[in-house]
Protein backbone atom coordinates (compact mmCIF):
# COMPACT_ATOMS: atom_id res chain seq x y z
CA UNK A 1 0.00 0.00 0.00
CA UNK A 2 2.99 2.55 0.93
CA UNK A 3 4.91 1.57 -1.97
CA UNK A 4 1.43 2.64 -4.81
CA UNK A 5 0.97 6.15 -2.38
CA UNK A 6 4.47 6.86 -2.53
CA UNK A 7 4.32 5.87 -6.55
CA UNK A 8 1.50 8.40 -6.70
CA UNK A 9 3.58 10.89 -4.95
CA UNK A 10 6.25 10.58 -7.35
CA UNK A 11 4.69 11.06 -10.63
CA UNK A 12 2.37 13.80 -9.02
CA UNK A 13 5.64 15.66 -7.88
CA UNK A 14 7.43 15.62 -11.31
CA UNK A 15 3.90 16.54 -12.95
CA UNK A 16 3.97 19.72 -11.27
CA UNK A 17 7.17 20.13 -12.06
CA UNK A 18 6.39 20.15 -15.86
CA UNK A 19 5.93 17.39 -18.21
CA UNK A 20 5.74 18.39 -21.49
CA UNK A 21 6.18 15.14 -23.27
CA UNK A 22 3.58 13.54 -25.24
CA UNK A 23 2.75 9.73 -25.69
CA UNK A 24 2.90 8.13 -29.00
CA UNK A 25 -0.21 6.84 -30.57
CA UNK A 26 -1.54 3.60 -29.69
CA UNK A 27 0.15 0.93 -31.12
CA UNK A 28 -1.67 -1.56 -33.16
CA UNK A 29 0.74 -4.41 -32.39
CA UNK A 30 2.31 -6.05 -29.16
CA UNK A 31 5.83 -5.00 -30.19
CA UNK A 32 6.57 -1.45 -31.77
CA UNK A 33 9.79 -0.54 -32.43
CA UNK A 34 10.39 2.97 -33.16
CA UNK A 35 14.08 2.65 -33.28
CA UNK A 36 14.55 0.08 -36.12
CA UNK A 37 16.83 -1.71 -33.45
CA UNK A 38 14.94 -4.99 -35.02
CA UNK A 39 14.59 -6.43 -38.01
CA UNK A 40 11.33 -7.31 -39.97
CA UNK A 41 11.71 -10.93 -38.59
CA UNK A 42 12.77 -10.49 -35.15
CA UNK A 43 9.39 -8.27 -34.88
CA UNK A 44 7.29 -10.59 -36.56
CA UNK A 45 8.68 -13.69 -34.55
CA UNK A 46 8.05 -11.51 -30.94
CA UNK A 47 4.83 -10.29 -32.22
CA UNK A 48 3.39 -14.09 -33.12
CA UNK A 49 4.79 -15.53 -30.07
CA UNK A 50 3.31 -12.68 -27.51
CA UNK A 51 0.32 -12.62 -29.94
CA UNK A 52 -0.44 -16.34 -29.54
CA UNK A 53 0.20 -15.81 -25.81
CA UNK A 54 -3.14 -13.56 -25.79
CA UNK A 55 -4.71 -15.00 -27.71
CA UNK A 56 -5.14 -18.48 -25.10
CA UNK A 57 -4.56 -16.40 -21.88
CA UNK A 58 -5.86 -12.39 -22.94
CA UNK A 59 -2.60 -11.50 -20.82
CA UNK A 60 -0.79 -8.83 -22.77
CA UNK A 61 2.78 -8.34 -23.36
CA UNK A 62 3.80 -5.36 -25.09
CA UNK A 63 7.20 -4.47 -26.15
CA UNK A 64 8.40 -0.82 -27.21
CA UNK A 65 11.61 0.69 -28.07
CA UNK A 66 11.55 4.55 -28.35
CA UNK A 67 14.92 6.74 -28.55
CA UNK A 68 14.29 8.20 -25.56
CA UNK A 69 12.07 8.97 -22.58
CA UNK A 70 13.42 12.81 -22.43
CA UNK A 71 13.12 14.25 -18.97
CA UNK A 72 10.49 11.25 -18.07
CA UNK A 73 12.05 9.08 -15.20
CA UNK A 74 11.53 5.86 -17.29
CA UNK A 75 9.30 3.46 -15.23
CA UNK A 76 6.96 6.18 -14.78
CA UNK A 77 6.97 6.83 -18.35
CA UNK A 78 6.58 3.15 -18.77
CA UNK A 79 3.38 3.25 -16.14
CA UNK A 80 1.89 6.01 -17.78
CA UNK A 81 2.20 4.35 -21.08
CA UNK A 82 0.16 1.38 -19.83
CA UNK A 83 -3.01 3.57 -19.21
CA UNK A 84 -2.69 5.42 -22.22
CA UNK A 85 -2.44 2.42 -24.44
CA UNK A 86 -4.76 0.36 -22.13
CA UNK A 87 -2.18 -2.45 -21.68
CA UNK A 88 -3.80 -5.52 -20.87
CA UNK A 89 -7.73 -6.14 -20.41
CA UNK A 90 -10.48 -3.58 -18.47
CA UNK A 91 -11.06 -4.78 -15.31
CA UNK A 92 -7.96 -8.08 -15.59
CA UNK A 93 -5.51 -5.08 -15.99
CA UNK A 94 -3.15 -7.66 -16.61
CA UNK A 95 -0.56 -5.85 -18.83
CA UNK A 96 3.08 -6.00 -19.14
CA UNK A 97 5.49 -3.45 -20.64
CA UNK A 98 8.92 -4.01 -21.86
CA UNK A 99 10.01 -0.36 -22.69
CA UNK A 100 13.55 0.59 -23.51
CA UNK A 101 14.88 3.71 -24.35
CA UNK A 102 17.58 2.83 -26.69
CA UNK A 103 20.10 6.16 -26.47
CA UNK A 104 19.09 6.67 -22.69
CA UNK A 105 20.71 3.02 -22.01
CA UNK A 106 17.51 2.41 -20.11
CA UNK A 107 14.72 -0.31 -20.00
CA UNK A 108 11.47 -0.77 -17.17
CA UNK A 109 9.44 -3.36 -16.85
CA UNK A 110 6.37 -2.14 -15.60
CA UNK A 111 2.97 -4.44 -14.58
CA UNK A 112 -1.21 -4.31 -14.48
CA UNK A 113 -2.20 -4.83 -11.24
CA UNK A 114 -3.91 -8.56 -12.40
CA UNK A 115 -0.19 -9.72 -12.80
CA UNK A 116 2.04 -8.94 -9.67
CA UNK A 117 0.77 -11.67 -7.60
CA UNK A 118 3.48 -13.87 -10.52
CA UNK A 119 5.46 -11.32 -12.29
CA UNK A 120 6.70 -9.32 -9.10
CA UNK A 121 9.17 -6.65 -8.80
CA UNK A 122 11.96 -8.91 -7.38
CA UNK A 123 11.14 -11.34 -10.73
CA UNK A 124 11.12 -8.46 -12.94
CA UNK A 125 14.63 -6.88 -11.68
CA UNK A 126 16.13 -10.64 -11.98
CA UNK A 127 14.58 -10.72 -15.98
CA UNK A 128 16.12 -7.47 -16.57
CA UNK A 129 19.64 -8.46 -14.95
CA UNK A 130 19.84 -11.80 -15.97
CA UNK A 131 18.51 -11.62 -19.66
CA UNK A 132 18.13 -8.37 -20.65
CA UNK A 133 21.43 -6.48 -19.67
CA UNK A 134 24.32 -8.75 -20.76
CA UNK A 135 22.25 -9.35 -24.50
CA UNK A 136 21.85 -5.37 -24.76
CA UNK A 137 25.23 -4.56 -23.50
CA UNK A 138 26.52 -6.84 -26.33
CA UNK A 139 23.92 -5.27 -29.10
CA UNK A 140 21.57 -8.55 -28.96
CA UNK A 141 18.18 -6.76 -28.67
CA UNK A 142 16.40 -9.29 -29.99
CA UNK A 143 17.81 -12.01 -27.78
CA UNK A 144 17.27 -10.12 -24.48
CA UNK A 145 13.71 -9.68 -25.47
CA UNK A 146 12.89 -12.62 -26.68
CA UNK A 147 14.89 -14.54 -23.36
CA UNK A 148 12.29 -11.76 -20.82
CA UNK A 149 9.27 -12.70 -23.29
CA UNK A 150 10.02 -16.52 -22.47
CA UNK A 151 10.33 -16.02 -18.53
CA UNK A 152 7.23 -13.57 -18.28
CA UNK A 153 5.19 -16.26 -20.08
CA UNK A 154 6.62 -18.57 -17.96
CA UNK A 155 5.83 -16.78 -14.88
CA UNK A 156 2.41 -15.75 -15.19
CA UNK A 157 1.99 -20.03 -15.21
CA UNK A 158 3.93 -20.93 -12.50
CA UNK A 159 7.01 -21.93 -13.81
CA UNK A 160 9.36 -19.06 -13.97
CA UNK A 161 9.94 -17.48 -9.97
CA UNK A 162 12.57 -15.33 -8.62
CA UNK A 163 15.32 -16.61 -6.62
CA UNK A 164 14.87 -16.87 -2.75
CA UNK A 165 17.57 -14.10 -2.15
CA UNK A 166 15.90 -11.56 -4.48
CA UNK A 167 12.26 -12.06 -2.61
CA UNK A 168 10.95 -9.04 -1.00
CA UNK A 169 10.00 -9.04 3.01
CA UNK A 170 6.56 -9.89 3.34
CA UNK A 171 4.27 -7.08 3.54
CA UNK A 172 3.01 -5.88 6.98
CA UNK A 173 -0.43 -4.44 7.94
CA UNK A 174 -2.52 -1.81 4.85
CA UNK A 175 -1.86 1.35 4.71
CA UNK A 176 -4.12 3.46 7.04
CA UNK A 177 -6.78 5.00 4.82
CA UNK A 178 -6.25 8.31 6.09
CA UNK A 179 -3.40 8.70 4.51
CA UNK A 180 -5.19 8.14 0.63
CA UNK A 181 -7.62 10.67 2.18
CA UNK A 182 -4.96 13.16 2.78
CA UNK A 183 -3.71 12.42 -0.37
CA UNK A 184 -6.96 12.86 -2.52
CA UNK A 185 -7.52 16.05 -0.66
CA UNK A 186 -4.32 17.67 -1.80
CA UNK A 187 -5.14 16.26 -4.97
CA UNK A 188 -8.43 18.42 -5.28
CA UNK A 189 -6.63 21.14 -4.17
CA UNK A 190 -4.03 21.13 -6.58
CA UNK A 191 -7.28 21.22 -8.77
CA UNK A 192 -9.23 23.43 -8.10
CA UNK A 193 -6.33 25.75 -7.63
CA UNK A 194 -5.58 25.19 -11.13
CA UNK A 195 -8.90 26.51 -11.89
CA UNK A 196 -8.03 30.04 -11.91
CA UNK A 197 -6.48 32.07 -14.47
CA UNK A 198 -8.93 30.32 -17.35
CA UNK A 199 -7.18 27.36 -17.57
CA UNK A 200 -9.87 25.33 -17.50
CA UNK A 201 -8.82 23.31 -14.99
CA UNK A 202 -5.57 22.32 -16.71
CA UNK A 203 -2.87 22.11 -13.94
CA UNK A 204 -0.05 20.85 -16.57
CA UNK A 205 0.82 21.02 -20.37
CA UNK A 206 -1.26 23.53 -22.97
CA UNK A 207 -1.76 21.26 -25.56
CA UNK A 208 -5.50 20.79 -23.89
CA UNK A 209 -6.78 18.47 -21.86
CA UNK A 210 -5.20 17.46 -18.69
CA UNK A 211 -1.63 16.53 -18.26
CA UNK A 212 -0.99 12.48 -18.44
CA UNK A 213 -0.77 12.28 -14.56
CA UNK A 214 -4.37 13.65 -14.06
CA UNK A 215 -5.48 10.90 -16.54
CA UNK A 216 -3.27 8.29 -14.68
CA UNK A 217 -4.27 9.40 -11.01
CA UNK A 218 -7.99 9.29 -11.88
CA UNK A 219 -7.86 6.57 -13.77
CA UNK A 220 -6.40 4.67 -10.76
CA UNK A 221 -9.23 5.63 -8.39
CA UNK A 222 -12.09 5.63 -10.77
CA UNK A 223 -11.62 3.32 -13.57
CA UNK A 224 -11.29 5.79 -16.30
CA UNK A 225 -10.02 5.62 -19.90
CA UNK A 226 -6.62 7.15 -21.31
CA UNK A 227 -5.72 9.21 -24.08
CA UNK A 228 -2.67 9.06 -26.60
CA UNK A 229 -0.99 11.39 -29.03
CA UNK A 230 1.90 12.50 -31.22
CA UNK A 231 5.08 13.55 -30.06
CA UNK A 232 8.75 13.29 -30.99
CA UNK A 233 9.68 9.81 -29.42
CA UNK A 234 11.79 7.93 -32.36
CA UNK A 235 10.65 8.94 -35.63
CA UNK A 236 9.71 5.89 -37.30
CA UNK A 237 6.90 3.78 -37.43
CA UNK A 238 6.16 1.46 -35.07
CA UNK A 239 5.86 -2.72 -35.05
CA UNK A 240 5.42 -5.68 -37.89
CA UNK A 241 2.30 -6.72 -39.15
CA UNK A 242 -0.90 -7.29 -37.19
CA UNK A 243 -0.22 -10.73 -37.09
CA UNK A 244 -3.75 -11.43 -35.55
CA UNK A 245 -3.48 -8.75 -32.75
CA UNK A 246 -7.33 -7.58 -31.86
CA UNK A 247 -5.98 -4.52 -29.85
CA UNK A 248 -5.72 -3.29 -26.46
CA UNK A 249 -7.98 -4.34 -23.71
CA UNK A 250 -7.91 -0.76 -21.11
CA UNK A 251 -5.44 -2.60 -18.74
CA UNK A 252 -3.81 0.11 -16.38
CA UNK A 253 -0.92 0.06 -14.21
CA UNK A 254 -0.35 0.55 -10.61
CA UNK A 255 3.85 1.29 -10.79
CA UNK A 256 4.48 -2.69 -10.17
CA UNK A 257 7.86 -3.59 -11.70
CA UNK A 258 11.22 -2.49 -11.75
CA UNK A 259 14.28 -0.56 -13.74
CA UNK A 260 17.58 -0.39 -15.05
CA UNK A 261 20.06 0.59 -17.48
CA UNK A 262 23.17 -1.40 -19.44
Amino acid sequence: MFKKIFFLLQVMLISLMAFSQDFPAKSTTLVTDYTNTLSAGEKQQLESKLVAFNDSTSTQIAVVLIKSVGDYDISQYGALLIREWGIGQKGKNNGVLILAAINDRKVTIQTGYGVEGSVTDALTQQIIQKDIKPNFKAGNYFAGLDQATDDIIKATKGEFKAEPKAQRRGKGGGGSPAIIIVIIIVVLILIFKGRGGGGGGQIIGGRGGASPFWWFLAGNMLGGGGRSSGSDWGGFSGGGGGGGFGGFGGGSSGGGGSSGSW
